[in-house]
């Protein structure tokens, strides 16, 4: 992978893992992840964005899914590991 590429794929993360931050939720998990363990808890905000991210890749939010992050979220959800 080039640089550029490297680079924008890693600012793209760092910007996902802000935006979940900024929403009550673990650093260093995706708001893609979160929203995988919202959708598996039937959650409809979680159903609802990770049906929106399958239309640019499909089952995004599965393939984005870290079982383990979420433990340092300000407002814990209901499902992560402890």
């Amino acid at each position: 992978m080039g640089r550029i590429k490297r680079f924008t794929l890693n600012l793209l993360v760092w910007m996902d893992e802000g935006g979940n931050t900024l929403l009550l939720g673990d650093p260093g998990e995706t708001i893609s992840s979160r929203s995988a363990k919202a959708q598996a808890a039937g959650k409809r905000w979680g159903c609802v964005l990770c049906r929106f991210l399958s239309l640019f890749q499909k089952d995004h939010c599965l393939k984005a899914l870290e079982p383990y992050a979420g433990g340092d979220a300000v407002v814990p959800d209901d499902n992560a590991e402890k």
